[in-house]
């Protein structure tokens, strides 16, 4: 059962991010043209010579944006049905959708909006070359935190839902995410590198963007395995895990 699982996570994972692909394009790529011509305009203004480009900007919008979406949607994927498979038959009273759909949720909260509530994406221009390892560190210290603080509020969830009622126990385990997560925020040193310059707008925009690219990944991810893994389930009636 584990393989069938895992193929349909990588198939549901392969068309989210084809279509986070495509939202980022259309919603992101305008905010990273005026924030790179925000950069050269810097570098010009200050006799700045400008970084060699490895990589043509076409590539990056086109081939390489496509790709990169591609592979972390089929590696966020694989990594989902794995989860589907230990969560599914331990999670009474929902059917495959159902838990498809919330597992995604809670993948969502814990590895886009936790992190990203703290340490936003930033556009071209912002962020000093030699802070990279400390910012990438801090997000990703923020990263493990937040999905962490996700699994303890499920695990407390059942006892939770037996003691306090199934809304209650919910709101409870919610409560134990935010409490987690927020004190992990408050304790992490922030990082502000944003030039006193720089358009909000465009600094608005890139990071809704880049928050709305990952919402459309999960929630194409939730919906297309819950989907599949139903009429799978139903249609062939394999054991459970």
């Amino acid at each position: 059962m584990v393989s069938g699982l895992l193929v349909r996570g990588l198939l549901a994972g392969i068309l989210a991010g084809l279509l986070a692909a495509g939202f980022s394009f259309l919603a992101g790529e305008p905010s990273i043209e005026r924030a790179i011509a925000f950069e050269t305009a810097v570098e010009q203004a200050e006799a700045q010579p400008s970084e060699p480009k490895i990589v043509s900007r076409s590539l990056q919008r086109g081939a390489g944006l496509l790709t990169a979406y591609v592979v972390y949607g089929a590696a966020v994927g694989g990594l989902f049905s794995l989860a589907f498979a230990t969560a599914y038959g331990r999670a009474n009273g929902f059917d495959p959708k159902s838990l498809s759909a919330l597992l995604a949720f809670a993948g969502f909260v814990a590895m886009v909006l936790g992190p990203e509530l703290k340490y936003p994406a930033n556009p071209p221009a912002i962020g000093a070359p030699e802070t990279i390892g400390a910012r990438t560190a801090l997000y990703f210290a923020m990263l493990a935190i937040s999905v962490l603080a996700v699994i303890l509020a499920a695990t407390l969830a059942p006892p939770f839902a037996a003691r306090l009622g199934s809304w209650n126990g919910a709101l409870a385990s919610a409560a134990v995410f935010v409490a987690v997560a927020g004190l992990a925020s408050l304790a992490l040193p922030s990082v502000d590198e944003v030039p006193v310059n720089f358009p909000a707008s465009v600094l608005w925009n890139f990071r809704l963007a880049s928050i709305g690219a990952r919402a459309v990944l999960w929630a194409a991810l939730g919906l297309a395995f819950g989907g599949m893994t139903q009429i799978w389930l139903r249609g062939g009636k394999p054991g459970r895990v």
